[in-house]
């Protein structure tokens, strides 16, 4: 406990340790939002809708992360585009993230009976109507579990943030290795975070799953 407490050390993990909270919560909301523009896309009878969503999918996807911070970082600047360490932290990870989202939520609406849709179609209700209103509701209902795994990682993969010039969770290694502390300390507290955030976002989709998800 003397790590945590000593030397003022305390402000400084706390402030990491909610410094990630932050960042994970903006790209997740971020990332659900992309995600569900993404799956639309993908199976959107437009066909210059379907080839950008499966595109932007299979580049993401397919990319390290760590490349895609490199990306933002260094890549808009260039192109006049000027934005602090944390927002472009945000984009890189909701990219990132947005891809996993949109398969996911794909993998759901493949689940919804084709007899859904077209008894919408049969009611006057278009693409949008049906997919936002049919089969969007009911395929959310049925990822809740796999979508929870995506979550769970996005608070691990901000620790790459810190590489960054993002003050979060991981990046008070730094701030504790210049004060001697032992290794095995350093990273022992801060992986008892990235616990204690996981088990958090854990629980809330094991809540969701049994009020919401379909039963089987």
């Amino acid at each position: 406990m003397g790590l945590i407490f000593e030397h003022g050390n305390f402000s400084a993990f706390a402030e990491g340790f909610l410094r990630t909270i932050e960042l994970s919560a903006l790209s997740a909301l971020f990332a659900l939002l992309l995600g569900f523009v993404l799956a639309a896309f993908r199976v959107s009878p437009v066909p210059v809708l379907r080839w950008f969503g499966t595109a932007w999918v299979t580049v993401f996807r397919n990319t390290p992360l760590t490349l895609l911070f490199f990306a933002v970082t260094f890549m808009l600047p260039p192109l006049d585009v000027h934005l602090d360490s944390f927002t472009l932290a945000v984009m890189a990870l909701s990219a990132y993230t947005g891809s996993f989202v949109c398969e996911v939520l794909r993998a759901g609406i493949n689940t919804v009976p084709l007899g859904q849709a077209e008894a919408a179609r049969s009611l006057g209700m278009g693409f949008g109507q049906t997919l936002g209103l049919v089969v969007l509701p009911q395929a959310a209902r049925s990822v809740i579990s796999p979508m929870g795994s995506v979550f769970i990682a996005l608070p691990r993969n901000s620790a790459i943030a810190g590489a960054f010039n993002v003050p979060e969770l991981f990046s008070v290694q730094k701030h504790l290795t210049e004060q001697s502390y032992g290794i095995f300390e350093i990273f022992f507290w801060i992986a008892l975070a990235y616990l204690a955030i996981s088990f958090s976002i854990n629980a809330v989709f094991s809540l969701l799953e049994r009020r919401v998800a379909v039963a089987r």
